[in-house]
This record gives C-alpha cells, sequence and structure tokens, in this order.
C-alpha cells in the first residue's frame, strides 16, 4: 500500500479551472515529490469532465513520484488512476468504497471530519487518514467555525494520521506539526501562492526538520 503525503494540495471548482493548473500542480510536485497528494475534488463538475482534470494531475502527480486523490467518487477512482480516495460525511463509508473500488486496489481512502466524534466513527469504519478542519478560520467555509490546535491535539492523539485543513499556511505549519498533525492540506495558500513550490516546501519544513 501507499505510503501516505504529507502535503495535500485540494482543488475546488475555481482552482481546477485555472488555465495554468498544470504548471502550478508541476511546481508543487518538484518540491515536494512523493510527500505531496494532489487532490481532484469538485462534486458539481460531470463525470466526464472530472476525469480529465483528475489525468492532468495524475500526469504530474505519477511524474513526480506523488499520489493522485479522487475526492468522493470510488466509482471514478480506479478509472482516474488515483492512488487515494477522499470521503465526505454524505459519502460511501471507507468499507462500501473499498466493495467498489475491488481487492486489487492497493490504494488509501481519507475521510473528511469536522469532530471528535465524526474522527472516531470514521476510524471505526476503516479510514486511513482524517482530513480534520477547519482548523483556522478560513474563506472557503466562512460559515464554520474554527476547531483550533486543542482540538487537532486530542483527534492526533488517536491512531488514525490527521491531516490538518482549513487556514493553513506556511507560518502556522509548526504549530499544526506541534499539535500532532501527520501532514497538513490547503487550497489557496498553495495554489493562488507566487510562487507553489516555495510554499510548498515551507508547508513541509517543520515534518522534514523532524525526520
Amino acid at each position: 500500500m501507499i505510503a501516505l503525503p504529507r502535503l495535500h494540495a485540494v482543488t475546488d471548482a475555481r482552482t481546477l479551472a485555472l488555465p495554468d493548473l498544470a504548471a502550478r500542480a508541476a511546481s508543487l510536485a518538484a518540491a515536494a515529490g512523493p510527500a505531496l497528494a494532489l487532490h481532484a475534488r469538485d462534486r458539481a463538475l460531470p463525470a466526464r469532465d472530472l476525469l480529465q482534470r483528475a489525468a492532468l494531475l495524475g500526469d504530474v502527480a505519477h511524474g513526480a513520484g506523488a499520489a493522485l486523490v479522487l475526492n468522493a467518487r470510488a466509482d471514478l477512482a480506479l478509472a482516474a488512476g488515483a492512488t487515494g480516495l477522499q470521503l465526505g460525511q454524505g459519502d460511501l463509508s471507507p468499507r462500501e468504497a473499498r466493495t467498489v473500488l475491488g481487492p486489487t486496489w492497493g490504494g488509501k481512502i481519507g475521510v473528511s471530519v469536522h469532530s471528535i466524534a465524526e474522527a472516531a466513527a470514521a476510524t471505526d469504519a476503516g479510514a486511513d487518514w482524517l482530513l480534520l478542519g477547519s482548523i483556522f478560520p478560513t474563506a472557503s467555509h466562512p460559515g464554520r467555525e474554527a476547531l483550533g490546535l486543542a482540538a487537532l491535539a486530542a483527534i492526533a492523539r488517536g491512531p488514525c494520521p490527521v491531516i490538518a485543513i482549513g487556514g493553513i499556511t506556511p507560518a502556522r505549519a509548526a504549530a499544526v506539526h506541534q499539535a500532532g498533525a501527520f501532514g497538513v492540506a490547503a487550497i489557496t495558500a498553495l495554489w493562488d501562492a507566487a510562487d507553489p513550490a516555495a510554499a510548498a516546501t515551507a508547508m513541509l519544513a517543520p515534518w522534514r526538520e523532524a525526520a
């Protein structure tokens, strides 16, 4: 089974439509390599269009030894060549998704969680990692209360690796690492960075320095 990357570059409808998406993804991958997961994520996008964008990200990921993670769509993960699947609270459980993917798929499955109770339920359901957020206030979810570092630390003490998301920036990466997160995820701080490679390097620095 593949190793879990420390840095997750999550997309949304806006970032998937960027004209320089491939170039930005390549810059992230050049800096992070196998420590990077590129997420193809847009629930509103038709399957064919999502697969096209996933293929673009997959080409970059595979060339750099990074991971491609498809969000929500277990039925498309195999077709996309994804090595990871990210599920939300209303999606299939990890066990149900593995039934769809079949016994030969060797990837990992993460579940997005927002509380200690959801984290425990996802772990019991067979999640390989937890995408926990929002840790800090974020424009991506303006109405969602930030969990904070204390909640992150409490959940990170559990058996499932935690990837922190929500308001994550290079300046906050060290505090998130100290709280026990296995890694971090971001949209704006990575895809909108003036220098995506530098942003990726800065995000990963606390974990690389601790290795």
